[in-house]
């Protein structure tokens, strides 16, 4: 019985007088080097890796205040799937739905916002990974949808910074009309001649990539980001080959013709400047 038993680790207790110190989750595992990292120092350099430089995920949020040049304006934040299949597995998707909004702070995996961008106004849609995978369902479509027509509207150029693992099972084929739903509109502000520049960043696959994250005037992605549609696996075993250790990364993409540039993140912004200024004089 005593294989069951959990031992305690030792722990010396400081002596009369001195302070213990907690250093537990102020340090991190870098997943590109393995190297321990202080979290001040990865947040003070954008959440990059400064021995490696490999990119962590970042939310909506964060990714917003790199990009703006101050405050933004959020758009149609109160909608909310209605669970149009009333789709239930090991629970059912409205309490799973529930639980995210509740972790997340946010309504769905989408926040669609406008503001300035180089003194140049823009709207931005940023997906949240953190939200069902970043996996797209109705209510972002239609949030992509409306920033796409505001973007028509007022003649603003459109960036949307794709982090997601594609459409939301539990909304079946209503997240997968979307995908059309949205490349739709894209076409319609392509006929009108307005700037749209897709960020992909790790990961982006499934629908997502299937559809708006790679219709942009510009495809750019940050470094290292898994960027596909079909998993490795499914593809190693349809074509029975194997595939190399850079397959579906922005740096493979990028020497294949699928992307026009791959952007460190410090970089981003003034990227987009200068890309906007030409696209959009």
């Amino acid at each position: 019985m005593s294989w069951f038993t959990r031992k305690k680790p030792n722990v010396e207790k400081p002596e009369h007088g001195e302070k213990h110190v907690r250093t537990e989750g102020l340090w991190l595992k870098c997943d590109g080097c393995s190297q321990i990292i202080w979290r001040k120092a990865l947040e003070e350099n954008s959440q990059v890796c400064p021995k490696c430089g490999h990119h962590f995920k970042i939310d909506p949020a964060a990714r917003l205040r790199l990009l703006y040049d101050g405050e933004w304006e959020e758009f149609d934040r109160q909608l909310v799937t209605t669970d149009p299949l009333e789709f239930v597995d090991s629970r059912p998707y409205k309490e799973r739905i529930a639980a995210t909004q509740k972790s997340t702070g946010q309504y769905d995996a989408l926040l669609s916002t406008a503001g300035s961008l180089g003194g140049r106004r823009v709207h931005i849609c940023a997906l949240d990974f953190r939200f069902q995978g970043g996996s797209m369902g109705a209510v972002m479509g239609e949030k992509i949808t409306a920033a796409i027509e505001r973007s028509q509207a007022q003649r603003a150029p459109l960036l949307i910074v794709s982090a997601s693992g594609g459409a939301r099972m539990q909304e079946g084929a209503v997240s997968l009309m979307q995908m059309a739903k949205i490349s739709a509109a894209l076409m319609r502000l392509d006929q009108a001649r307005v700037p749209f520049i897709s960020i992909l960043t790790d990961p982006t696959t499934g629908g997502v990539t299937a559809s708006f994250a790679m219709l942009g005037d510009l495809n750019i992605a940050e470094p290292g980001a898994l960027i596909g549609f079909a998993g490795r696996r499914v593809i190693e075993q349809t074509i029975r080959q194997k595939l190399p250790d850079t397959f579906q990364r922005s740096e493979f993409l990028l020497q294949h013709g699928f992307l026009d540039a791959v952007v460190q993140r410090h970089e981003m912004k003034d990227y987009l400047v200068k890309a906007l200024a030409f696209m959009a004089p």
